[in-house]
């Protein structure tokens, strides 16, 4: 089952974010198959104000343990965290 996790930055949290880059990627790369998708939210400048996940797994539970251990979410750097199931419709790489 896929689920989106949508996280909001902290208003003026972005040296927060830099400092935390190298560990959250790290850990988004030790996910292996279970990463879907994953990218900063952006203003319409391009600056991040946020990260949004998509994460194969079994339940929500499963998710949510992984949402927290995510080094930028023990940096503080969310000012919100929503979790919600996802599916994947249209341009499914794995549907193809």
């Amino acid at each position: 089952m896929l689920f989106a996790v949508i996280c909001k930055d902290k208003d003026g949290a972005l040296d927060v974010r830099m400092a935390s880059r190298p560990d959250h990627l790290a850990f988004l790369e030790g996910l292996g198959n279970q990463l879907k998708a994953a990218g900063p939210l952006t203003d319409d400048n391009g600056s991040p104000i946020g990260s949004l996940v998509i994460i194969d797994a079994e339940n929500r539970r499963e998710v949510e343990a992984i949402a927290e251990k995510d080094p930028y979410a023990e940096a503080g750097l969310f000012d919100s965290v929503e979790i919600t199931a996802w599916k994947w419709l249209i341009n499914n790489p794995e549907e193809t």
